[in-house]
């Protein structure tokens, strides 16, 4: 293997957290802000790129970390070795309630392609890489699944989702037609599109938006049943403008409680 070998585990129900257990100078890489904890004797060490091209040269790294630049995440991500004699543990969290995925790449052909803000961590020597969309379609209209990662390698990866997961097994030409946002990822061999929904009054007032993702098998797929883009609009739509505290909250009167304080806004 060319991928570092842990050992995990994964603790919680809503918001769930993943343990991995190092032998000594196993490493992990990670995106920055997923950490949680970690034993004595862990080193942290920031890196260009995700450390598969450590071996290519300076070229072969800014090639690697300047694609991470397209899915908008940071040209660096963080190592963690365990330099001392003894297994050592860390663990990473969910940064929001849902589920941590473990995926094993050699079960998936070495390939497993995710969305953008999916990855959690990985063992040393897996590859973050970025996944273009060969077709126009998916470049104006796709939203959050047009540009996606890739994993590959041989080793252990871990992605997390929103809510509740799905894992559909595709055959051979059977179609799955989901939400852009709730894709969490799929195997190399799924055939991904963007698929207009049609309709006059479901693009008006279908309230679903206007276009679908169609994955088409073989292949499996996993979907998250709330993702975070959806998640965070409507906790904006649901917060009181200005800061202030709602006051129609859990009564009866709704917001019929704002205009009788005068709280009501325009």
């Amino acid at each position: 293997m060319n991928a570092h070998e842990i050992d995990y585990e994964i603790f919680g129900e809503e918001m769930q957290y993943v343990e991995l257990e190092l032998d000594p100078q196993e490493a992990v890489i990670a995106e920055a802000g997923n950490f949680m904890m970690m034993d004595n004797g862990i080193k942290m060490d920031t890196i260009f790129g995700d450390g598969s091209k450590q071996n290519e040269g300076f070229l072969g790294k800014v090639l690697g970390a300047g694609k991470r630049l397209l899915t908008g995440e940071s040209l660096f991500m963080t190592v963690f070795t365990n330099e001392i004699a003894g297994k050592k543990k860390i663990s990473f969290a969910s940064p929001y309630p849902g589920k941590v995925i473990p995926l094993d790449l050699t079960e998936f052909g070495g390939k497993f392609i995710c969305q953008k803000d999916a990855f959690l961590c990985a063992a040393k020597g897996v590859a973050i890489g970025v996944e273009f969309s060969r077709r126009l379609g998916r470049g104006f209209f796709g939203g959050e699944g047009f540009i996606m990662q890739k994993l590959e390698g041989d080793g252990m990866a871990f992605v997390h989702s929103g809510g509740t997961t799905a894992k559909k097994v595709l055959q051979p030409g059977e179609k799955l037609k989901v939400d852009t946002g709730c894709i969490i990822g799929f195997t190399k061999d799924v055939n991904y599109d963007i698929e207009f929904i049609g309709g006059i009054k479901n693009s008006l007032f279908g309230g679903e938006g206007l276009f679908y993702a169609t994955l088409t098998g073989p292949g499996t797929v996993f979907v998250q049943s709330l993702p975070f883009s959806r998640l965070a609009g409507r906790i904006l739509a649901a917060a009181p403008q200005g800061g202030g505290k709602d006051k129609g909250e859990g009564s009866i009167l709704g917001g019929l409680g704002n205009m009788v304080s005068g709280d009501n806004r325009f």
